[in-house]
């Protein structure tokens, strides 16, 4: 059985041959060669992600070193809301120079049509994409979900409360669900365009999700995650939805309806399949700084996660979030072919 479809069986709840493994930014500043070519290239981090040829070369690079499962598109998660009319740039984190935070603010966002029309370089990446990897990887599109792209688009830029939302969310509730109206509408057209171009699965992040006591994100967060994900059903591929720090809210994650739940690394992954049930994929959960670990300490983590899936179907291996850019490559190649070898039917 060839690995090239672990990826996609597991999110299906099938048996596979050997548990599927890849990770969060796979692509990006840990390995030399992505460091490469961003020095050859001009312009900045949102210049690479709009540029077919270099996007696409640096999603392959960790399928050529690592071994991994399954490929992510090269992008960001804010190439998304430019569209609607929104001034992104990166110095070096993302900043918008024209933040939501006003009614006007909100009726001037558009939603385009057309959004392969309005993104252009993306179906042309996942086509290059999906050329490279014939017969190899899956490719996995990508988008944030509809809190987490509102967090940004109000606050202008990174923040550890994003208070300038929840200002708007609790103190003008009707102007926060008008807004979230249009960005979910522009999230699922951005993923249909995704899956249309040629990805054979999504996933969906929501990192700030977990910023929000249950019952809030209940009542303001999850509505919209459910709108989106439910207009990405019966396109054929898997959605995949991770929430981070959500581990004291799990069923409500479940709640909205994606084929895959992504853990992060606060929760028992065995605990956490048990409260879950046996209807619904899961996947992670290492800790991204067990990579500065000594290998034989790396090997025991592997074997812990896998240990606590307890060799049920539908878990896929990951980090509980993005790996860290001064990560030693050689220790994500040794998780990779640890979690392999350990778990190799």
């Amino acid at each position: 059985m060839s690995t090239e479809y672990n990826f996609l069986k597991a999110c299906r709840l099938e048996p596979v041959d050997q548990v599927p493994v890849w990770l969060m930014r796979q692509a990006g500043r840990y390995l030399p060669q992505y460091r490469e070519v961003r020095s050859k290239g001009k312009g900045t981090f949102l210049d690479l992600c709009k540029d077919p040829a270099r996007a696409a070369e640096v999603t392959i690079q960790p399928i050529d070193i690592l071994n991994v499962d399954a490929a992510i598109m090269f992008s960001d998660i804010l190439t998304a809301v430019e569209p609607m009319g929104m001034q992104l740039d990166f110095h070096p984190a993302p900043e918008f120079a024209n933040p939501v935070r006003t009614r006007a603010d909100v009726e001037a966002l558009k939603v385009p049509e057309d959004m392969a029309q309005a993104l252009p370089f993306l179906p042309d990446i996942i086509g290059r994409l999906r050329k490279a990897f014939e017969g190899r990887v899956p490719l996995i599109g990508f988008g944030g979900a509809p809190f987490t792209l509102a967090c940004y688009m109000v606050e202008g830029k990174g923040s550890k409360d994003f208070a300038s939302l929840k200002q708007i969310m609790y103190g003008d509730t009707e102007l926060y669900h008008a807004l979230m109206e249009k960005i979910t509408e522009l999230d699922s057209r951005y993923l249909q365009m995704q899956i249309e171009a040629g990805a054979q699965a999504i996933q969906i992040f929501d990192t700030w999700g977990g910023l929000v006591a249950p019952h809030d994100f209940e009542r303001y967060v999850l509505p919209y995650a459910q709108k989106l994900i439910a207009s990405l059903k019966g396109r054929g591929v898997p959605i995949l939805y991770f929430v981070k720090n959500s581990g004291t809210m799990l069923e409500l994650v479940k709640e909205a309806g994606s084929d895959v739940i992504g853990l992060d690394w606060h929760v028992n992954l065995g605990k956490a399949r048990d409260l879950l049930g046996d209807d619904v994929a899961v996947q992670g959960n290492l800790d991204p700084t067990v990579l500065y670990a000594p290998q034989p300490y790396i090997e025991n983590e592997v074997q812990r996660i896998l240990d606590e899936n307890a060799g049920r179907p539908g878990f896929i291996f990951n980090l509980g979030h993005g790996i860290l850019p001064t990560v030693p490559p050689e220790n994500a190649i040794f998780m990779v072919d640890a979690v392999h070898r350990l778990s190799r039917a």
